[in-house]
């Protein structure tokens, strides 16, 4: 894990202050950045976005996926935790604490968006940390690449509907053409992308592929930082006046992440999969691909919104909840051998 990984979430809490800081001082300057949009989609943000999104497209080999039947259980556990579980767990915990729990500390229409950002993450499986999660669980690397590119290629089916009912739930019209334009901006052309990209580095051996993904890894970094910085500088009011929100929003991602672990986890020993595989396949159940959620967030419900809040709250839970899990899945290795 690179330095720019390991302390993901102090630089999120650093970018967090900054933003509410600028945003609260040069407030016409975020009003300039929100203006800039087509269709719903601010076109800072989407560049910012594909910045994060396109270098991890490019690490996921699709050739893997003729692998796909050597050990089919840990793919099986990956995608019922992923399609069948967790989305509904994320809308369920969020609809009992904005809508009962914490109902009389948001106002409906603010809990209505934070329900619907927790939503947005709970759909958008992990792409990306995985590969980091997995390498520090030493996990089979070829078994994470088949289910990741697995998981990749059901979130272009599955991601539109799945988010459309639970928003539904939740009492949010879906704009549908603003949600099936996000899946295409910001799933499957950078898929595409990424495809193309690795095709052609991979003429020049494996090792220009491992140089492209090294290159542009500090980029995604910096895109999701700056991401983060515009964000809280769009909310930075309403942040200054409610700042208990963060900390609202937070618990039932927490609850929702080590519970997601502990269901995938214990069903991985009752399967009697190999720590190599089941750890791995936790972790992907477990982490969210929170760019996509965050983009999505914002074409939908605008910058400003509380569903925007919510998915980067999600940012700055991540990175510390997964290394908890991290250093447990190593300290229980012996259960599954």
């Amino acid at each position: 894990m690179g330095f720019f990984e390991r302390y993901l979430s102090v630089w999120v809490g650093l970018c967090i202050i900054a933003g509410v800081s600028i945003g609260s001082l040069f407030p016409d300057f975020f009003t300039l950045v929100a203006s800039l949009e087509y269709a719903h989609v601010n076109l800072v943000i989407a560049v910012l976005i594909w910045l994060m999104i396109y270098p991890m497209m490019i690490q996921i080999d699709f050739s893997s996926i003729k692998d796909v039947g050597k050990k089919p259980k840990g793919l099986v556990l990956t995608l019922v935790v992923n399609w069948l579980i967790k989305p509904f767990t994320m809308a369920l915990l969020g609809w009992l604490f904005f809508k009962g729990i914490f109902a009389d500390w948001v106002d409906p229409q603010t809990a209505t968006e934070y329900i619907a950002g927790m939503i947005l993450l709970g759909v958008a499986p992990c792409t990306a940390m995985v590969f980091v999660w997995s390498h520090l669980t030493k996990g089979d690397a070829n078994y994470t690449l088949v289910q990741v590119s697995i998981n990749d290629l059901i979130m272009i089916i599955l991601f539109a509907p799945i988010t459309a009912m639970l928003l539904g739930v939740t009492d949010i019209t879906v704009p549908w053409d603003t949600l099936i334009l996000s899946v295409v901006l910001y799933v499957v052309l950078p898929l595409i992308a990424g495809v193309i990209t690795r095709k052609k580095m991979e003429k020049k051996g494996e090792q220009a592929v491992t140089a492209i993904i090294e290159r542009f890894k500090p980029f995604s970094v910096l895109g999701l930082l700056i991401t983060i910085v515009l964000l809280f500088g769009f909310q930075a009011e309403t942040i200054l006046a409610q700042p208990q929100d963060i900390v609202l929003i937070a618990i039932p991602l927490l609850i929702q992440t080590y519970g997601i672990f502990a269901i995938a986890y214990f069903a991985a020993k009752k399967m009697k999969l190999p720590h190599n595989v089941a750890a791995p396949a936790c972790m992907i159940g477990t982490s969210n691909f929170f760019e996509l959620a965050v983009a999505v967030a914002i074409s939908l419900f605008g910058l400003h919104s509380g569903a925007a809040l919510a998915t980067v709250v999600g940012v700055l839970v991540e990175v510390p909840v997964m290394l908890s899990l991290v250093w447990f899945a190593n300290r229980t290795r012996h259960w599954f051998e």
